[in-house]
């Protein structure tokens, strides 16, 4: 329990009917969560607006009511606080409550379209590796310590970042590695954390459903940046066009990495195959077990994070040469008899499809057979489908286009969005088999000696959602147990 007026701190108040000096019990912006004494906070969505809800959440129990638009019927003995805006309200307060506790241990903070997974859950092993009691939150999961929770959406709201981050402090943990969405920065559930540092790591084509054009999501890919303190470091990509644009105004302490261009952390590709990596890391050489140019990226971002964090240079060089891929990232298996590799890949943007596809390229010897399994995801941007198909075929020896996570959509609409951008050249490269599992089997049937399949799209997913059902379903077991089939 805690008094009202003690959570309202920063909180930008329009309006107060009632007393805040009431004692309240926990914070909600569901009304069917709601129980005696209470705080419902009114959260407009894009499918429902809280304020709707405000008579069921009293009706309920709720002591006090933070809205932007006050009620026209007041009930007496419940607090109305009238704020600017509720999503903002809802961070600062769900900060308070749990007694601010970001600022208790070092929090950085990873945006951008491609690589956030693969960043903070690689910080998070590396530190832990190097003997620190780490916290993690991603797309994959939560980690307090050692203890694993699982993740719903990739930056989760106010109240549950906040409750996690309040276990990581009664846990001990000294750092934290943070996916952060542009969706999560949009909705300010990100507002009133305190970052220790930030990294960006690229932008592209992604989330355009949700943003009204490309400028708008860098914008708010941006504002992460824009509201680091002056205590923290900013590290980005200056190797992506919009890099130094993250930069721009920024208070926190500026840094950057890169392959291609002069910066603070610089990285030289030696060696690319499939077993690994070879770097020479700011005249270090490094060999990592992660493949491909785009987490030669994420090798230099975790680096420099690390030695920005105080981390012993040779000690961080070590464990990365460590450190293995991150689940549904680049994942491998071989077969035994036909040496036929299977990737599984969480690529699901034209960008990542594109660097995994010539990831591959270079590293195959083009004897070889590259098959692509592939699809996009329904109730999502359509405008990257025809980009997506025309990535796949163009890239690729045969693709099959198929399901991925239908939601509400008719999955065959959607393989046909992702057809229309096939050039006629390619055309002949291409089928489309609507269920997965069907579409995984024909790969590995059409897959020869030494030739490659790469499924994409769902990586670390273990389902699929279709008509708001999900079902189980895993690219890596279910291509595993077909090679298995084929190798008796």
């Amino acid at each position: 329990m805690i008094i009202l007026k003690d959570i309202l701190y920063r909180v930008r108040m329009e309006a107060v009917v009632g007393n805040t000096g009431v004692t309240v019990n926990n914070l909600h912006f569901d009304s069917r969560k709601v129980e005696l004494n209470d705080v419902f906070i009114a959260i407009r969505g894009a499918l429902s607006d809280g304020h709707d809800y405000i008579q069921k959440a009293i009706e309920k129990g709720a002591l006090v009511v933070i809205c932007e638009a006050l009620p026209q019927h007041i009930i007496n003995g419940v607090t109305y606080v009238q704020v600017e805006d509720s999503k903002k309200a809802l961070a600062y307060m769900a900060s308070n409550y749990y007694g601010n506790p970001s600022g208790k241990l070092k929090l950085v903070g990873v945006t951008g379209t491609n690589g956030k997974t693969t960043i903070a859950t690689l910080l998070y092993n590396l530190f832990t590796k190097a003997g620190f009691k780490v916290g993690l939150l991603s797309t994959v999961k939560v980690m307090v310590a050692e203890r694993q929770f699982s993740a719903i959406r990739t930056t989760p709201d106010s109240v549950t970042i906040n409750s996690y981050l309040k276990e990581m402090n009664d846990e001990g943990v000294e750092f934290c590695f943070m996916e952060v969405s542009s969706h999560g920065i949009a909705q300010h559930r990100t507002t009133a954390l305190e970052f220790a540092g930030g990294i960006f790591t690229n932008l592209s084509h992604d989330h355009l459903d949700y943003h009204k054009d490309f400028a708008e999501y860098r914008d708010v890919k941006k504002r992460f940046f824009d509201e680091l303190p002056v205590s923290s470091f900013a590290l980005t990509n200056v190797d992506d066009k919009n890099g130094e644009v993250m930069l721009q105004n920024t208070k926190a302490k500026k840094y950057t990495y890169a392959l291609k261009s002069y910066a603070d952390y610089q990285a030289q590709i030696l060696e690319n195959q499939f077993t690994g990596l070879l770097l020479k890391v700011n005249e270090q050489e490094v060999w990592s077990r992660l493949i491909g140019t785009f987490n030669a990226y994420n090798v230099l971002a975790i680096y420099a994070t690390a030695e920005l964090l105080g981390l012993e240079t040779l000690e961080s060089l070590k464990i990365i040469s460590e450190l293995n891929s991150v689940s549904g990232r680049f994942q491998y298996v071989v077969s035994d008899n036909e040496q036929i590799t299977a990737i599984v890949d969480y690529a699901h943007t034209p960008d990542a499809l594109k660097n995994v596809l010539e990831t591959i390229n270079a590293i195959r010897t083009k004897n070889e057979e590259l098959i692509t399994v592939v699809g996009c995801g329904g109730d999502r941007d359509k405008t990257k489908r025809p980009k997506m198909g025309h990535i796949a075929s163009a890239l690729s020896t045969k693709v099959i286009f198929t399901s991925d996570n239908p939601r509400t959509e008719d999955p065959e609409k959607i393989i046909e969005d992702v057809e229309a951008g096939v050039q006629p050249q390619n055309f002949k490269k291409t089928m489309s088999i609507t269920n997965r599992k069907q579409a995984i089997k024909t790969a590995c049937q059409l897959a020869g000696k030494n030739d490659i399949i790469l499924i994409a799209g769902k990586g670390h997913e273990t389902y699929q959602e279709v008509n708001g059902e999900r079902h189980d379903f895993d690219d890596l077991q279910i291509v595993k147990e077909f090679l298995k089939q084929q190798n008796k």
